[in-house]
């Protein structure tokens, strides 16, 4: 193949490819409607959004105005995913989308935050935060269906054990349960099935 040739494929497919990721944005609007899913419906309207205008770059959609604040689904992800939680938590949570961002995987993730918590660089909520997410095959915009979906509610309260709360740190189906007591990341998790 000759240079010309192949400079114009590689043109070609290139401008395929931006053309594919301009059309599977979507707009503002669908984004806010598809990440509020997470939230019962009578809180979905005062939820600020965070989504993609630019791909890659998330930012603000929408402002805060009753306290939640929910991520649009990441149109570069395969499978769907969204979340809301209290905006007390932003803190904590920006910070964890900041060292993932750096190439920080994992447990480190955490280890870092933890540690950032401790010496006060990081502030978390005093009163319980719940958070709210759906993970699915993937999501119809134009009918708002979730195809292959599950949801995950928990409630944050840091530092929290199972002698402050009274809850088992046992994993239950059927029962909230306190998952890592003690640490500023402690969470009540509650079951769908509840």
């Amino acid at each position: 193949m000759n240079f010309r040739v192949f400079a114009a494929t590689l043109t070609s497919v290139v401008t395929m490819a931006a053309g594919l990721e301009a059309q599977s944005a979507p707009s503002a609007a669908e984004q806010i409607a598809a990440a509020t899913l997470a939230l019962p419906k009578e809180m979905r309207d005062g939820a600020g959004v965070m989504g993609y205008r630019t791909a890659g770059k998330l930012e603000l959609l929408r402002p805060v105005k009753n306290g939640m604040l929910c991520l649009a689904d990441d149109p570069a992800e395969e499978q769907f995913h969204v979340s809301c939680y209290a905006d007390s938590m932003e803190p904590f949570m920006a910070r964890g989308r900041s060292l993932r961002a750096q190439g920080v995987k994992g447990a480190q993730v955490d280890t870092v935050r933890f540690a950032e918590v401790k010496s006060g660089k990081i502030k978390m909520p005093t009163a319980p935060a719940a958070l709210y997410q759906i993970f699915a095959q993937s999501y119809d915009a134009a009918t708002g269906a979730v195809k292959g979906g599950r949801s995950l509610f928990v409630v944050y309260v840091p530092f929290a054990t199972a002698a402050t709360t009274g809850l088992s740190t046992v994993p239950s189906d059927s029962k909230p349960w306190l998952m890592l007591p003690g640490t500023p990341k402690a969470h009540i998790m509650f079951s769908v099935s509840m």
